[in-house]
């Protein structure tokens, strides 16, 4: 497989958000959304992005956003074997050119080489909360 065999898209409107979320157990990155929910945050997102082979999913990244200066992104993921191509690196320099004027910022406890090399800075700030039961609100 080449880097050219490898094309983007942000167009969500064929997802098989089933298979989708197959593939992410398969590889051990789903964190127990449903096929809806997986769709619902990935349509209720400011931008989103797939990496694609041969037609199937082999990569996602998306970001949240207020479209003026605050921007978070999540979901980054490539399937295991396709890993260390450059397939994060390329999704992530696509979002960040729709992003343009925006503190960008992450979370990651695994990845941060990856984000180091593009261009992301540690900071020790921060702080977080579920509100009530995780996964259980109004978008399922």
């Amino acid at each position: 497989m080449t880097k050219s065999e490898i094309t983007y898209t942000f167009d969500i409107s064929n997802v098989d958000w089933a298979r989708l979320k197959q593939r992410l157990q398969a590889d051990s990155f789903c964190n127990g959304r449903t096929p809806e929910q997986y769709k619902t945050s990935f349509t209720n997102s400011h931008t989103v992005i797939f990496a694609l082979h041969n037609q199937e999913i082999v990569g996602t990244a998306r970001v949240l956003s207020d479209g003026v200066c605050n921007a978070y992104v999540v979901d980054v993921w490539t399937q295991s074997t396709y890993r260390h191509q450059g397939i994060a690196s390329t999704m992530m320099h696509k979002l960040e050119e729709r992003l343009a004027g925006q503190h960008v910022s992450l979370f990651t406890d695994d990845a941060m080489e990856l984000y180091a090399k593009c261009g992301y800075k540690k900071e020790e700030v921060g702080m977080s909360k579920v509100v009530g039961q995780w996964l259980q609100n109004s978008a399922d």
